[in-house]
């Protein structure tokens, strides 16, 4: 398993275009990935999931990844995030 944390920091926190997108890149990979923020945790492959946390500017959510492409989806994840510049690593 690997981890890692991230801190939102746009303004918008994650709305539904950022979370497609996270969530479409999660579905690429066979591992179990979740999301935890707000004291929830989420499959990271559920649109409904992610939307359901209400993630805003300012929370700290984590990343989990468990399975045979662990490593390779954590990266993804975390240059999806960088990329849509909604927060950086903590």
């Amino acid at each position: 398993m690997v981890r890692k944390s991230f801190r939102i920091t746009s303004e918008q926190g994650v709305h539904a275009r950022p979370a497609t997108t996270l969530v479409n890149v999660a579905m690429g990979f066979d591992s179990d990935i979740t999301l935890s923020a707000l004291k929830k945790t989420v499959d990271f492959k559920s649109m409904i999931g992610v939307m359901s946390l209400g993630i805003y500017s300012g929370t700290t959510i984590e990343v989990k990844c468990d399975g045979p492409d662990e490593q390779e989806a954590l990266d993804a994840i975390t240059k999806a995030i960088s990329d849509l510049a909604l927060g950086r690593e903590i």
